[in-house]
């Protein structure tokens, strides 16, 4: 398959391939089509004039991705109108409202990628053995410029929350 990557991530120290490209800071945002609920989709066009926090977690069931999300709902508040917090993951649009009805999330927009894949190829966080999205963050500014882009090497760890939300206000 074209663009897959080796050697830049693992999985408890087990390696994985991402599949897609690495997007850079500078880059134009690539384009995406990701479902808000099992019929409806949204792409990047839909978030237009807002600066977009893209938090991507390999599945919200799991501790570390529950407390990034719980953690980038916390800060939205303090973020403004002007931007938006989307978290990315593969779970059905059904387990993604179940969790956020039960941890009390209503700040950040869960979306899926369950029935494409279509972010995780176009931002080279698809993870070829599992069909899930490797855990990233991005920042996309008002004009779909990426300024700040988080790989992590290691799916079990957490990002940099910090670097992430003031790259979110540095881009307002």
């Amino acid at each position: 398959m074209a663009n897959e990557r080796t050697g830049v991530a693992t999985l408890k120290g087990n390696p994985i391939t991402l599949i897609g490209p690495e997007v850079k800071a500078g880059d134009k945002a690539p384009d995406f089509k990701v479902n808000k609920d099992l019929l409806n989709q949204v792409s990047l066009s839909d978030f237009a004039g807002k600066v977009k926090l893209i938090s991507v977690v390999p599945s919200i069931d799991t501790g570390v991705c529950d407390a990034q999300t719980r953690r980038f709902n916390e800060e939205a508040s303090k973020l403004g109108d002007d931007v938006v917090i989307l978290t990315i993951s593969n779970d059905l649009p059904m387990a993604q409202a179940r969790w956020c009805g039960a941890a009390g999330v209503d700040k950040v927009q869960m979306l899926s990628d369950y029935k494409n894949v279509s972010f995780g190829d176009a931002y080279g966080v698809h993870i070829k053995e599992l069909r899930l999205l490797m855990r990233s963050i991005f920042v996309i500014d008002k004009n779909d410029n990426i300024t700040y882009v988080e790989y992590l090497n290691e799916m079990t760890e957490h990002p940099d929350y910090e670097k992430a939300l003031a790259a979110a206000k540095a881009a307002l």
